[in-house]
């Protein structure tokens, strides 16, 4: 049978030279397809025996699925006030997940995305495995991917911010402050964005000619308490930093309570830089100098990508990255100032 040939999307908008999200939109009923370019996909479709989704496309609104790995963070419900408000100004709903890094979940989510048949998709600090994009592409759901795992290679479009030249303005900063001796908690080593940050870190103590000690640099996660211990772990140095850059918000906070415990003071003894911007930064004790990371922009760029992807639209790059901006407080200052 004709329908056991299991012809995918991409093959019938390859046949009819159009798009793989123009091909979606007539297979799921949507109304803004050229009539000439619609009756050449149907014809296709017909041919190949092709299997309409089951729900009636009249009776599902447009959806797009926000996909992170954990949703335990204020640094996520940026980004999804970022793909709210262009969401909704479209009058497309929003589905939020989360898969915990674990195979049997993303399974899941999969067979929930095939069943409400979703018009995009985007993933937060997620790995695009090959098996999941291929399956994507084969329902033809667009697809972005925020702050990627990945690097320039990763076969979907991405969204990201300046983490390098972010890294760099941090340890300058504390530079110009007149430390030398900067410690460095750093992210996963698996986030192209905690690399870049660690990459920039080290470019900045290069260029100043201040040597690179990697006893400096110690393991971190982005959450609270790898801040605290790998702070504790950086003040039981034989010779220990006078300033901390923790690359994330959360790990900073983490560090300053190490501190307190070790009856040191913030900035009096050891400053502080972080790196987000959450909103609650500023209302911290003291409030904390940081990299702004623009994470509900970032939000915002991704859902207008996808849903231009949706539409059938071309895409301005496939790789977009925002600025990052330091932010200066109270939890730094001069050295032995």
């Amino acid at each position: 049978m004709a329908a056991e040939r299991k012809v995918t999307i991409t093959a019938i908008a390859r046949e009819a030279g159009v798009s793989v999200p123009t091909v979606s939109r007539v297979v799921n009923g949507r109304s803004d397809v050229a009539p000439e370019t619609r009756a050449k996909v149907e014809e296709l479709l017909r041919h190949y025996g092709y299997r309409r989704r089951t729900q009636p496309p009249g009776d599902r609104a447009a959806l797009l699925d926000l996909v992170f790995n954990d949703l335990d963070s204020p640094w996520a419900v940026e980004i999804i006030r970022g793909v709210e408000e262009v969401a909704h100004a479209a009058g497309v709903g929003t589905v939020v997940s989360a898969i915990h890094d674990r195979a049997g979940a993303a399974r899941q989510w999969m067979t929930n995305l095939r069943a409400r048949a979703s018009d995009g998709v985007i993933m937060v600090t997620s790995v695009l495995e090959p098996l999941l994009h291929k399956e994507l592409t084969r329902l033809g759901v667009p697809i972005v991917v925020v702050d990627p795992a990945g690097g320039a290679s990763l076969a979907a479009p991405t969204v990201g911010a300046t983490n390098w030249a972010g890294g760099i303005a941090a340890t300058e900063h504390l530079l110009e402050l007149g430390h030398r001796r900067i410690g460095f908690i750093a992210g996963p080593p698996r986030l192209l964005c905690s690399r870049a940050r660690h990459d920039g870190y080290r470019a900045a103590l290069e260029a100043a000619e201040v040597p690179v000690e990697e006893s400096l640099t110690v393991p971190g996660d982005f959450y609270h308490e790898s801040g605290f211990h790998g702070c504790r772990r950086l003040m039981e140095l034989p010779e220990p930093p006078t300033a901390v850059f923790a690359s994330s918000d959360q790990m900073a906070m983490g560090a300053i309570e190490a501190l307190r415990q070790f009856g040191l003071r913030v900035p009096q003894d050891v400053s502080v830089v972080g790196f987000d911007d959450l909103p609650e930064m500023r209302w911290s004790a003291p409030p904390l100098t940081t990299v702004r990371q623009p994470l509900a922009e970032m939000g915002k760029v991704a859902a207008r990508t996808v849903l231009r992807q949706a539409r059938g639209e071309e895409i301005d790059s496939p790789r977009v990255e925002l600025a990052t901006e330091l932010v200066v407080r109270a939890s730094t200052a001069r050295l032995g100032g």
